[in-house]
């Protein structure tokens, strides 16, 4: 029998469409074999794995105004825009406890994308224990230029996306062959090329191959998407995206905004979600 497979695009503040999608998922029963995410991918797919309908939505709502979740003012005092007192272990060990004896029980099996800056390379952390492997959650979503490197076993690691945003070749290299792709960018969109290189060579100078994948991105991302799209359209995978556009960016605090990506999230999976049920069969 196939082993089936789910993939967590990033996207800050826009993960949150991910969040209504996963929320319905779990509503329905739907479980995977095992799940990859990037970045915030990866921190909603953490809360699927651990069963907790809501979770992504209510924290982000209730949270949204406390700086040190996200803002410039938390890069400002520490020089992460996230704090990573308050996001990582706060937050999931006091203010909305993570369910991390679950996630240990589960059968899906979860990866982390991070990026390792010195060879420019996707990997990917199997995560069996959240609370122990907190960091690893945390190099995912660590965005250049707004966060600390995050120093894990000897590498130096940032946000996955830079070095593989979509990794759904990944998840096939690994063993999954029927997957599912959550996306968090409408059709049609298309990222541009990397305008700052000169910014990249004087912070990761010591980085060489981080910096080329930094400047390549969107060549590998639109790439991906290509690959996904006609894998799509093949009947080889179901693409879920959003199917409008919401003008969110990626440190969004407008709760209404916020609502409106998470709303749109839970309404895409519904319109196909006995696709979904008849495609992991």
């Amino acid at each position: 029998m196939a082993k089936t497979g789910l993939v967590l695009e990033g996207g800050a503040k826009r993960g949150i469409y991910t969040a209504g999608v996963l929320d319905v998922f779990m509503e329905n029963g739907i479980k995977f074999d095992a799940v990859v995410g990037v970045s915030a991918g990866a921190i909603h797919g953490c809360s699927y794995v651990s069963e907790q309908v809501g979770r992504g939505i209510r924290y982000n709502l209730k949270y949204n105004d406390n700086y040190k979740f996200m803002s410039l003012r938390s890069w400002l005092l520490t020089g992460n825009v996230v704090d990573t007192q308050f996001a990582y272990h706060d937050l999931p060990e006091r203010l909305d406890i993570y369910d991390n004896q679950t996630f240990m029980n589960s059968d899906t099996k979860f990866y982390v994308t991070v990026s390792n800056l010195e060879t420019g390379k996707a990997e990917y952390i199997h995560c069996k224990d959240m609370f122990a492997d907190i960091d690893y959650l945390r190099a995912s979503a660590s965005m250049p230029f707004a966060s600390h490197i995050v120093k894990l076993d000897g590498k130096k690691y940032l946000d996955g996306g830079i070095a593989d945003s979509i990794p759904l070749q990944a998840i096939r290299n690994l063993g999954y062959t029927k997957n599912i792709v959550i996306a968090t960018r409408p059709q049609g969109y298309r990222k541009k090329a990397f305008k700052h290189k000169w910014l990249a060579k004087l912070v990761y100078g010591k980085y060489p191959n981080f910096i080329n994948a930094m400047i390549n991105r969107h060549v590998m991302y639109n790439q991906e998407l290509e690959d996904i799209e006609a894998e799509s359209a093949k009947g080889n995978i179901i693409l879920i995206r959003p199917s409008r556009y919401i003008n969110i960016s990626k440190m969004e605090t407008n709760p209404d905004v916020i609502k409106q990506m998470y709303e749109l999230g839970r309404q895409d999976a519904l319109k196909v979600i006995d696709n979904v049920k008849e495609f992991l069969r």
